[in-house]
């Protein structure tokens, strides 16, 4: 009976023996098995990584692309703009010159009324109308290509001035044969007086790089103030303010950024040819400017309306 009870505890032993070292087994696998998954898993996660930072850098890429693009169709906008003006423009004295010469036409049909003895004069009278339509047909073609001319020199002016300036402090605008460029009073100088500031000579700057690509244009340089009145040890009125400036604004021009002097001319205005009235605030800020005008040399017209230079 005794050995009967040993035998049976012995057997629970070595049931309970056997049983441990299968679970132990059988958890070593699972662990093993967690620990592949564990690692595959980080794996993935690696390589989810490396495609979120390329596909993060093909979206930045595509954000700067669309900031470009629209940096472009605004500037493309404003050419277009400014074509349509020139073209508005010339359409006018083709309507003009059109009935003009209708006006001639009809003087010339009148004319064939008189006696067969006023022909040799009737004769001369065309030959004058028609060397008249050469020279206006060249007057035209003149003002075609300074009009092309000036666009391309507006659109390149507004490009280079546009970074880093708001809109209301600088203006570039095509009228007739010459480029003009509003620079407002608080960008370029200090508050009553003839010192620029730092911002002037960057603007400035910008400005000379295209002056000096175009050595056949004279630059003009007119100063404006309010009509609040002045009167200091260096300065006796607005007009004398309003000098003192465009000289300032010409000095700079030629001694920080190389513009040949001869093409310079400084001018001032006063509290004359305002573009606002005086009797608010803003309207005295809009009349404190200074005007740069980019214009040919007058040479160039001299040999524009001499008739001597119209084709045969």
């Amino acid at each position: 009976m005794r050995s009967t009870a040993t035998n049976l505890a012995f057997f629970c032993v070595l049931c309970l023996t056997f049983s441990s070292c299968v679970m132990k087994k059988q958890y070593l696998a699972m662990q093993t098995d967690l620990q592949t998954q564990l690692e595959a898993a980080n794996k993935d996660l690696g390589k989810l990584g490396v495609s979120l930072n390329e596909y993060m850098s093909r979206l930045a890429a595509c954000e700067r692309d669309k900031e470009r693009l629209g940096g472009d169709i605004r500037t493309n906008q404003s050419a277009m703009q400014l074509r349509e003006e020139q073209i508005n423009d010339l359409k006018a004295q083709i309507a003009d010159l059109k009935s003009q010469r209708e006006k001639q036409l009809n003087t010339v049909t009148d004319l064939t009324k008189i006696s067969s003895s006023a022909n040799d004069n009737i004769k001369e009278t065309l030959a004058q109308l028609e060397r008249k339509d050469k020279y206006i047909h060249l007057l035209q073609a003149a003002r075609t290509r300074a009009d092309s001319i000036n666009l391309a020199l507006a659109v390149n002016l507004k490009g280079v001035l546009k970074e880093g300036l708001d809109d209301k402090d600088v203006d570039v605008k095509v009228d007739k044969t010459v480029v003009f460029v509003n620079l407002s009073d608080k960008m370029l100088f200090q508050s009553g007086s003839a010192t620029m500031t730092t911002k002037a000579n960057e603007v400035l700057g910008k400005i000379a790089q295209i002056l000096k690509s175009r050595p056949d244009l004279e630059v003009m340089v007119e100063g404006y103030t309010d009509n609040k009145p002045i009167k200091t040890a260096c300065i006796e009125d607005n007009w004398d303010l309003s000098v003192k400036r465009a000289t300032a604004v010409a000095r700079t021009l030629q001694k920080t950024h190389g513009v040949d002097p001869n093409r310079l001319i400084a001018a001032g205005r006063g509290e004359y040819n305002a573009l606002a009235t005086n009797d608010t605030e803003e309207g005295r800020s809009t009349n404190r400017r200074t005007r740069i005008i980019i214009l040919p040399k007058l040479d160039q017209f001299y040999d524009l309306l001499n008739p001597a230079k119209a084709p045969n």
